[in-house]
């Protein structure tokens, strides 16, 4: 278990540029926190890196995932039940490419057992991280 203590945007992005330069595929990373914690900024910044700071990187909540050439970035969010995510290409992604989860609690039956966890919470202005 690791922790860090992040105090502003800048600081969580380069945390996930250093983190993002770690990840080799097939790897998930799991990304837990409430509303507004930074999940999707830190999935953002890690596909920016590995594939580039021009590739537009939009929010998966309405689209449930989008791929960027083995990277496979998942907002199950609205997920309601379990049997969705074979349909969406969960179960593929985790098997082959670099896999971010935001609200992964409804797949954590099929997550791997060497899933990443990544718990943000709030830090005074900041955010702490718990990666486990």
């Amino acid at each position: 278990m690791k922790e860090y203590i992040l105090n502003n945007i800048e600081e969580t992005r380069q945390f996930a540029r250093d983190f993002a330069k770690t990840l080799h595929a097939p790897v998930t990373v799991a990304l837990h926190g409430d509303l507004g914690m930074g999940k999707s900024e830190i999935a953002r910044t890690i596909i920016k890196t590995l594939r580039g700071e021009d590739t537009v990187v939009p929010s998966p909540t309405f689209t449930l995932v989008q791929n960027y050439d083995g990277i496979s970035h998942f907002d199950l969010y609205r997920i309601g039940d379990a049997s969705e995510l074979e349909e969406i290409g969960l179960r593929y992604a985790i098997d082959n490419d670099i896999t971010l989860i935001e609200w992964p609690d409804i797949a954590k039956d099929i997550l791997p057992e060497n899933t990443i966890h990544i718990y943000i919470t709030q830090n005074g202005d900041g955010r702490k991280l718990v990666i486990q």
